[in-house]
């Protein structure tokens, strides 16, 4: 049997809340001791993924997408109120002793302490910092959408939307031999990013085309339609973009029907078919984790928000104005 180190005792912990469009609170609630098969883990840090927690705060998933759209340690139920976050590290503080003072991720709502199973906790590779590490949820987006599109050494690849996911997709992608990779987007900020980890830059009426494959994680019809001008003949464009409620227009007049282009949808929720017979939901975390290891991803991680004030300062920091790649909610530390 596993030994054990536990504190034995109940104790406060406080989580944020999404309780009605455009608020957000912070609540306690008891959390006992953890039991077998199971570790309190006290936070460090936590990602704010702000596209789809921005449809949170607003109430903007629509009723075919609650269950869906469930994060896997969520409290509460859409529309509100609903515990909601999927990107913690912590130190693991009670459970089993080769766990003890580990620090680890998980898919965990923003929560200063919790309880999760340990098959849950995945170990952060030594020499990542817990902070860069909240980026981990995001690497496992890029990386499925680089196993959905089949991209290979020596293809010129675009990728239309320079936000975290895009630009993380654009550092795997960089990595392919002899690929030529561009990130394309509106804001002329994100070329300083795009060529700290090695990738070119051109907003969308500078962008290349010819494309072999091409990625949109924009969330607008407008820069889908620069993904289709982007791609070459029979080029796959991988959407990888989540629009809520939101419908959107796009432009198939053009070219999308003479260059007999495909639109595939990319989604983490299922691993791509290309790995699914071998790859588990936690092999590739874990890959996604040891992807992070380059010092320039600490670029993307560009504004912190103190945890006991962050019931006021989230919704500004989800709005469409505010300019932060990868905000993280940085917990007290004892």
């Amino acid at each position: 049997m596993m030994a054990r180190r536990s504190t034995g005792k109940t104790r406060m912990a406080r989580a944020l809340w999404y309780v009605k469009k455009g608020t957000v609170e912070l609540r306690s609630a008891p959390l006992p001791a953890p039991g077998p098969g199971y570790a309190r883990v006290r936070s460090l840090f936590s990602g704010i993924s702000r596209g789809t927690e921005r449809l949170v705060l607003l109430g903007a998933i629509g009723p075919s997408e609650w269950e869906r759209m469930r994060a896997p340690m969520q409290e509460g139920a859409f529309p509100f109120p609903v515990k909601y976050g999927y990107a913690a590290t912590g130190l693991v503080e009670a459970g089993p002793a080769n766990l003890i003072g580990r620090q680890v991720f998980a898919l965990h709502p923003h929560q200063d302490y919790f309880n999760a199973p340990l098959d849950a906790l995945i170990p952060i590779p030594d020499g990542l910092p817990a902070r860069r590490a909240t980026l981990a949820a995001n690497m496992e987006t890029a990386l499925n959408a680089i196993w959905d599109s089949g991209a290979g050494p020596g293809d010129r690849i675009v990728i239309v939307g320079a936000g975290v996911v895009g630009l993380l997709l654009a550092a795997l992608a960089a990595r392919l031999p002899g690929a030529i990779v561009t990130a394309v987007d509106v804001e002329e900020q994100r070329r300083p990013l795009a060529e700290g980890l090695g990738v070119g830059f051109a907003r969308p009426e500078h962008a290349p085309a010819d494309a072999d494959v091409v990625f949109h994680a924009s969330a607008t019809g407008a820069g889908l339609d620069a993904a289709i001008r982007c791609a070459g003949l029979e080029a796959p464009i991988i959407e990888l973009s989540w629009y809520g409620d939101r419908p959107a227009t796009v432009e198939l007049g053009g070219a999308f029907h003479s260059r007999r282009l495909r639109i595939l949808s990319s989604q983490v929720g299922q691993i791509s078919p290309s790995r699914r017979p071998r790859w588990s939901f936690r092999r590739r975390l874990e890959a996604a984790l040891g992807l992070l290891a380059a010092p320039a991803l600490d670029a993307l991680v560009t504004e912190d928000i103190a945890f006991e004030t962050a019931a006021r300062t989230l919704p500004k920091a989800l709005t469409t104005e505010a300019r932060a790649l990868a905000p993280v909610i940085c917990y007290p530390q004892e």
